[in-house]
């Protein structure tokens, strides 16, 4: 089975609607999927791919939406990838992604995919691997990958992507101390959203006093957003593009 090489080329001119049959083709037709990666191989590692994970309620849609806006505003080329938790009665998803980031739905620098995770474990489907490498190979720089609300065990965005932000609500309180393995060990960046309510600084303070994950001696960094106003977004962008800059020095 052969990929049409006018469409191998349509994905990497960025052709919206080929994008979109190909993300179509890596979801359902494994064979398919299979020769499509092959195909796209030699153009891919050029994105960095942020991984967005966190609890049900930390407002991760709404701060992914406020950071593709500063995002385009840096010049970016931003593609995301939003997991929806798949209904256990029909396995279809609650697609809601593309509707809350519909003001930047038009732009022709972003591109927006909603994936149902189809009882696939660890917070993303079982395609989103795929479906981050036919992005890639699109030309989008910047790689935003939102999770299913996750649990502590759900951690395969670990291996998908080079930041890994883990958002949190305020108001943790002991639930901090539960939180040491797991997605909490993940993070290179944990971020306190929704600071503007009550519990917020303490919760900042019991994340910043949490170990690093086995292997690294610093401390993540704790930063502070409130994604309905912009507060704090920018520094989370400096953040992202700091661990870009550090990621090019290495290699």
């Amino acid at each position: 089975m052969a990929v049409d090489m006018q469409w191998l080329q349509r994905i990497r001119a960025g052709d919206r609607r080929t994008i979109a049959r190909a993300i179509s083709a890596v979801e359902n037709d494994p064979a398919r999927a299979e020769v499509l990666r092959e195909a796209l191989a030699a153009h891919l590692g050029r994105a960095h791919v942020v991984g967005i994970t966190g609890p049900a309620g930390a407002g991760k849609s709404t701060l992914v939406n406020a950071l593709v806006g500063e995002l385009l505003a840096r010049g970016h080329k931003v593609a995301i990838v939003a997991v929806d938790p798949s209904s256990p009665f029909t396995g279809g998803a609650v697609l809601g992604d593309r509707i809350r980031m519909a003001e930047h739905q038009a732009d022709e620098r972003v591109f927006i995919r909603s994936l149902a995770a189809r009882g696939h474990g660890g917070g993303v489907s079982r395609a989103t691997a795929q479906v981050i490498d036919v992005l890639d190979a699109a030309g989008f720089d910047l790689i935003l990958v939102e999770t299913v609300g996750a649990g502590q065990s759900d951690v395969a965005i670990a291996n998908l992507a080079r930041t890994r932000i883990v958002v949190y609500p305020p108001g943790l309180g002991d639930e901090v101390q539960a939180l040491k393995a797991g997605v909490l060990e993940i993070a290179d960046i944990l971020v306190v959203n929704k600071a503007d309510l009550p519990g917020a600084d303490r919760t900042a303070r019991d994340l910043l006093a949490m170990p690093a994950r086995r292997g690294v001696e610093r401390k993540r960094l704790v930063l502070r957003t409130v994604s309905t106003t912009g507060s704090g977004v920018a520094e989370l962008c400096d953040a992202i593009a700091a661990r870009e800059c550090a990621a090019a020095a290495v290699g």
